[in-house]
């Protein structure tokens, strides 16, 4: 790998990452509900280092030839959407009030990230579709496949933790002193985890 191709794809995944979606949705709900956003965003990189690891393994490719497991993966990762989603707009939430409820909430925060981001199919089909351009074969490779994969797989990492840190502290510094907007976003936030959830669904049952 050279690194003309390492920035292209930088380039080409911060474009990605910055397209908000149901990780964005969930960076600023965690953010407004939580005392840090720490927790919510390390739980996400955690799902994406899971798809790291098995687009490195090449059990990626097993998972994309197999369409029960790949139906399978996603109705899990949209229902669980579509119930954080509700659970969201039924309780949008408040600060920690002390030290352990704030480690309490740091550690479900952490969970459901790494849920969100790990259950998540187009994550798998990011990895699957994406990635696979950048990698060289052949005489010209320097590195394997699966270590050129795991470079690949870190940069992803690396440009989600920038960009959710940045999403959800720029939300709590903007919404934490408006509690009334601050609930308002969080319901929205709710509910676009519910919308996202509930097209998947749909999206994969249509074609069974």
């Amino acid at each position: 790998m050279d690194t003309t191709a390492l920035l292209s794809f930088l380039a080409l995944d911060l474009m990605l990452v910055c397209v908000p979606g149901a990780d964005w949705a969930y960076t600023i709900s965690a953010g407004l509900r939580g005392r840090s956003v720490v927790p919510a965003v390390g739980g996400l990189v955690a799902g994406y280092a899971l798809h790291t690891v098995l687009a490195a393994a090449g059990l990626a490719v097993l998972v994309a030839g197999s369409p029960a497991l790949l139906t399978a993966l996603t109705v899990a990762g949209a229902g669980y959407l579509v119930w954080l989603g509700w659970s969201v707009l039924r309780r949008p939430g408040a600060p920690a009030a002390d030290g352990a409820a704030e480690e309490e909430n740091g550690v479900r925060a952490f969970r459901r990230g790494a849920a969100i981001s790990g259950l998540n199919p187009k994550g798998l089909l990011l990895y699957l579709s994406v990635l696979p351009q950048f990698l060289v074969t052949g005489d010209g490779a320097r590195l394997p496949v699966p270590a050129q994969t795991a470079v690949l797989g870190l940069l992803h990492m690396a440009c989600c933790a920038v960009v959710y840190l940045s999403v959800g502290l720029a939300a709590r510094a903007v919404l934490g002193t408006r509690p009334a907007a601050a609930r308002a976003v969080v319901r929205t936030s709710g509910a676009a985890m519910l919308g996202i959830g509930a097209f998947l669904l749909v999206q994969r049952l249509a074609v069974l």
